[in-house]
């Protein structure tokens, strides 16, 4: 079996022909019908963390405590000002995402807010290097898939026309951008999640980074919205290390081409965390001069809180190490599962990521939207079939997120053998049209 953070687990032994697969259909349908009448209540549609892993950062609610209103440098942080963020947080994760400190902007809860707003500036008002608002002209994006969901409705949301390309276990396919990118100047920007990409969990590979962020490209405005959201969640004891886009544009000479964002939304409280954003100094001088009309400053408070919390950088990734306590036994079950129930029929091909909290399983092709059907009816709840592609269609109708971090890992092994079994029964479904 491939253990490499993206490549799929091929299906050991023999793949049955379609007349094996359609002999075996009455079996799978009585099967089916028993997993229908266990009347499960199950969901696997979102990486949510589970409330196990929300309980380790509960001493954040009781801090920063009484008393306490200045970070490190003196800041009174319960009143106005601050727009960068808190220096003492900064610091921390500059040194997590290794960017300098000065480059990096500590704001609100969530960086999808930022990757939003970043889009609507640079429509409004344009983005360095470039010669009008991106409004003024038909904008396209490149967007890799499968790829995130929220990705491709921020485009669909600002009117962006999406144009897809291969991920690889390396990354997006690089000379497939390269291509797109040189001959067409609407092409503005691209999506990239460098580390534990959603839903695949390949990590960009420091040749491909530096492929795409030297590449020429017939915008001059051209950006990469690199969206590091898993940069530090690990599954495994190999703490992949992201490629460092910033030096590596800056060397190629397109130091503003790299557009960084990061959060605390899996490591803390998802909905309370502390969201950031880097990039080169033309670029967040930029983004703060738009900023500085939108807000006079972020939640210093809870930026104080995780500061205390945390403690350094060392002591963000010792929490994760606790998380991955919690999560790590529940991708082992489904890779355990989906081995056991579907590795000798050669009818599902899936990942084994070194981290993130997805897992993309690839079923027979036109099966995908009835596996999610079979699931659904079952009381299995999956992300919908198409979710990881642009405007929701999967052009062959293949590929499934799954998502096991909420769940207890009981619910987990419970609610993967019940998909292997919806794979199978879709599969042997359209061998039996097939007849």
């Amino acid at each position: 079996m491939s253990t490499s953070a993206a490549a799929p687990v091929p299906s050991t032994g023999s793949t049955p022909s379609s007349p094996a697969l359609a002999a075996a259909l009455p079996e799978l349908r009585a099967r089916y019908e028993e997993l229908r009448s266990r009347g499960l209540r199950l969901d696997l549609t979102r990486g949510k963390p589970s409330a196990e892993q929300l309980d380790l950062a509960e001493p954040l609610l009781a801090l920063p405590g009484e008393g306490v209103h200045t970070d490190a440098d003196g800041t009174d942080v319960r009143n106005y000002g601050g727009l960068l963020g808190l220096p003492q947080l900064r610091r921390m994760f500059a040194e997590l995402l290794d960017v300098p400190v000065d480059q990096l902007l500590a704001l609100g809860n969530a960086s999808l807010t930022l990757m939003h707003d970043t889009l609507a500036y640079a429509m409004l008002w344009g983005v360095p290097g470039g010669t009008e608002p991106w409004s003024r002209g038909p904008v396209k994006f490149v967007c890799p898939v499968p790829g995130y969901d929220r990705h491709f409705a921020l485009c669909e949301a600002f009117g962006i026309e999406m144009v897809t390309v291969p991920m690889t276990p390396d990354g997006p396919d690089a000379e497939a951008v390269a291509a797109l990118v040189a001959e067409d100047p609407t092409i503005k920007g691209m999506w990239a999640v460098p580390t534990y990409a959603n839903p695949d969990g390949a990590v960009v590979a420091e040749a491909v980074a530096r492929r795409l962020v030297s590449m020429p490209a017939a915008a001059p405005d051209f950006r990469i919205f690199w969206d590091n959201a898993y940069a530090i969640h690990h599954l495994t004891e190999d703490e992949v290390k992201t490629a460092n886009a910033l030096d590596l544009a800056a060397e190629a000479g397109n130091p503003d081409r790299v557009l960084m964002y990061a959060s605390t939304s899996k490591v803390s409280f998802a909905g309370a965390g502390v969201a950031f954003f880097a990039s080169s100094p033309a670029n967040v001088a930029w983004y703060t001069s738009h900023l500085k009309y939108q807000s006079i400053g972020p939640d210093k408070v809870n930026q104080l809180r995780h500061a205390l919390f945390f403690g350094s950088a060392e002591g963000v990734r010792e929490h994760m190490r606790r998380h991955r306590e919690i999560l790590a036994p529940k991708f082992r079950a489904v890779s355990e599962i989906l081995t056991e129930r579907l590795g000798d029929h050669g009818v599902a091909t899936w990942t084994e990521p070194r981290g993130g909290y997805f897992v993309s399983l690839d079923v027979v092709p036109g099966t995908a939207s009835r596996v999610v059907q079979l699931a659904q009816e079952a009381g299995i709840a999956l992300t919908p079939a198409g979710a990881t592609f642009p405007y929701g269609k999967d052009p062959d109708d293949r590929n499934i997120r799954l998502a096991p971090s909420m769940p207890p890992l009981e619910e987990v092994r419970v609610a993967m053998d019940g998909v292997a079994t919806c794979v199978l029964l879709a599969a042997a479904e359209a061998a039996a049209v097939a007849e």
